[in-house]
């Protein structure tokens, strides 16, 4: 490996995730060693080890972690300590059994895996600022640990909220505070509808268990509720880290497409923000209705960029918050880590293929061209024992090489440098509305994250980098902004994108925008309501498209069928740019511009692509017409252009081999004929 001086930020920078206790302490000096040998600067270690660090309540056993953090120190390496509340042990769940969670069913999640506890038990988080406590003091000011984790990948397994115990308990003070009375919040419930209206506040539980669906409201205000619980849990963990390990960088790995909890306020706080990247198997669990059997078979050992792309801009941004800029304003933000790359199969999902050759390359490459500064491979060795025997690590599991080490060795670190990445278009995300979306779908194959990752593939279909970012955020120095689903638009936010608009910036909006007030009533005088002066128009009607139906649509943008939705419109100002065609819309406003904002009221992959494209083309935004499966990339003035077919092809005046990668100047651009060639 061609790799630069450790000591700088100048280029990508590559770490493992380590077990030590995993393993007889003979063999971490050997590792440590060819973790160095290897290029990697990075190792990551204890977020599940609090049974080995404090076997027995207050008996502490620090030696060994002693040692092996030595080992690392003595090869230059640098550590990630985390704190490793994911994991309290048995005999802490034993002598407190109220620790652990309810699922939606009523039942509690017993000892014997992981993440086994709810946010909300006050005897667990008294115990987890002890033991945050005890490892920050051993640890914070080691010379050799520049950084902290927080605890594990918060939500995984779908332990974001309990249905049960500490957390419902908790659950109608916090409503109390939110609405102060029971009629204040009678009435933002609707609870007069089906007589749910409640007379004191312990009436209220979890809305799990009902008969039939619960109230969308009280689903809304639970996932809030939930949400908080883990920021403040997250802001207990920082506080103590903040004092006992001064000068060291705290993040949190966050995960693939997670939905339980508002993550730009859980990651109020840290230095950067970290996610852990699986692609093959995020293609199996995550692929939106677009990429069906086929799509997924063919990318069965790479997963599909955009869905691993989309997660990398998801993260980049998560730094920008609800409240404005990064360090280095509109569409740079701060730079990200990769926690755990992926760099052989999987153990989790329906199927779990051996990646491609070169896609452990390809995925590192791709990590850098959209913000990660950091790219840590899970992990070192593959795990002989327990849960993950069948995930696959650099070393296999007799400490011989995997394909993946050879494909880091090859690696040259000096291509990928460190800097912004220069995008201009702003994505709008925001977890209220995917919670009160997926509440009521009203189409089954239609939910939040596929409907916004219709459109940012469209994006990245056209060569667009992305800014993913909150909707609240200070939306300056962007050229265009697009809004695919966010379906909860108070006032506040309705008067600034309306101030942005009318300040030159263009808009584009998906369906069900601005359909739900805060509390997730529809508004009275029907969908937009606040916004109803940016889009000129009203809903007429919508129409829940089942799988085989479909509604036409025609107009400048050519011929087009929607899928699962369409939304026409009672225009009031706006144009009418395109019509529904025959069936029960037949012709209804589909898409409809006023001023700076353009709605599509249709589920369709290619009217969302010309629509943004006639949208950015008319601000000025270069575009490409990329062949599925290349995708373009821009940063600190270099550009990446990827081939993730296991195929070779030609495009743009390029030869691309099979799941490959070249990093080019920033001012290059593609030849004529830029359609795709399979050779």
């Amino acid at each position: 490996m061609t790799h630069p001086d450790p000591t700088t930020p100048e280029f990508l920078m590559l770490g493992t995730c380590d077990y030590p206790e995993h393993v007889p302490s003979d063999r971490w000096a050997p590792y440590a060693r060819m973790q160095a040998e290897l290029g990697l600067r990075f190792v990551r270690v204890a977020e599940f080890a609090w049974s080995r660090l404090e076997p027995r309540p207050g008996e502490f056993d620090w030696a060994w972690l002693d040692d092996a953090i030595a080992a690392y120190a003595a090869e230059g390496l640098r550590v990630v300590m985390c704190t490793p509340t994911p994991t309290p042990p048995a005999w802490l769940i034993r002598a407190h059994p109220e620790i652990l969670a309810f699922d939606e069913g009523g039942r509690v999640r017993e000892f014997g895996s992981r993440r086994h506890y709810d946010f909300a038990s006050p005897v667990f988080r008294e115990h987890s600022r002890r033991i945050t406590r005890a490892v920050a003091e051993r640890y914070g000011q080691h010379p050799a640990v520049v950084g902290w984790q927080t605890d594990n990948e918060f939500g995984c397994h779908g332990t974001s909220r309990s249905y049960g115990g500490a957390s419902e308990a908790a659950f109608p003070a916090w409503l109390q505070a939110r609405y102060g009375t029971l009629d204040a919040l009678n009435e933002a419930w609707g609870n007069v509808f089906w007589s749910m209206e409640y007379t004191d506040w312990a009436q209220v539980k979890a809305p799990v268990l009902t008969v039939t669906e619960p109230n969308p409201s009280h689903v809304l205000d639970y996932h809030r509720f939930a949400s908080d619980l883990i920021a403040s849990f997250q802001a207990e963990q920082v506080e103590l880290l903040r004092e006992l390990a001064p000068g060291r960088f705290v993040t949190h790995n966050f995960m693939i497409f997670e939905s339980g909890f508002d993550h730009y306020d859980v990651a109020r706080g840290l230095d950067f923000a970290t996610w852990d990247n699986y692609p093959t198997g995020m293609l199996e669990f995550f692929a939106p209705p677009g990429v069906g059997e086929d799509l997924k078979t063919h990318y069965a050992r790479t997963g599909h960029p955009d869905l691993v792309a989309f997660n990398h801009d998801v993260y980049r941004g998560l730094m920008l918050g609800k409240d404005g800029l990064g360090r280095e304003g509109a569409g740079t933000s701060n730079g990200f880590w990769v926690m755990e790359q992926q760099c052989g199969q999987v153990n989790w999902a329906p199927y779990n293929p051996l990646p491609a050759e070169g896609a452990v390359a390809l995925w590192t490459a791709q990590a850098w061209a959209h913000g990660a500064d950091v790219v840590s491979y899970f992990r070192w060795r593959a795990a002989t024992m327990a849960q993950e025997v069948m995930h696959s690590g650099l070393l296999r599991h007799d400490e011989t090489p995997d394909r993946g080490f050879a494909e880091v060795a090859g690696l040259d670190l000096t291509q990928f440098p460190v800097g912004p990445v220069p995008a201009r278009v702003a994505l709008l995300h925001d977890y209220e509305s995917l919670w009160i979306f997926d509440q009521q779908r009203h189409a089954a194959g239609l939910s939040y994250w596929a409907q916004t990752v219709t459109y940012y593939m469209a994006l990245r279909s056209l060569g667009v980098d992305v800014q993913i970012t909150h909707p609240d955020a200070d939306l300056r120095g962007y050229v265009a902004v697009v809004a695919p689903a966010i379906t909860l638009v108070p006032g506040e936010r309705a008067a600034r994108w309306e101030a942005a608009a009318q300040a030159g910036v263009p808009f584009v909006f998906g369906p069900r925008t601005a359909f739900r007030t805060p509390g997730g009533a529809t508004w009275s005088d029907g969908q937009f309501g606040p916004l109803s002066g940016l889009t000129g128009a009203r809903l007429l009607q919508y129409d829940s498209l089942r799988p085989g139906v479909t509604q036409g649509v025609a107009g400048p943008f050519g011929h087009a069928h929607a899928t699962f939705w369409a939304e026409s419109y009672r225009v009031n100002g706006a144009q009418t740019l395109a019509t529904y065609a025959g069936g029960p819309l037949d012709g209804q406003s589909a898409v409809i511009r006023h001023g700076n904002a353009t709605v599509i009221g249709a589920h369709s992959q290619e009217l969302i692509r010309a629509v943004l494209s006639d949208v950015l083309g008319g601000a000025g935004v270069p575009l490409l017409d990329l062949p599925e499966g290349v995708r373009v990339s821009r940063r600190a003035d270099r550009t990446l252009v990827q081939n993730w077919h296991p195929h070779a092809v030609t495009w743009g005046g390029l030869k691309l081999g099979a799941v490959s990668s070249v990093v080019l100047g920033g001012d290059w651009t593609p030849t004529e004929g830029k359609g795709e060639q399979g050779e």
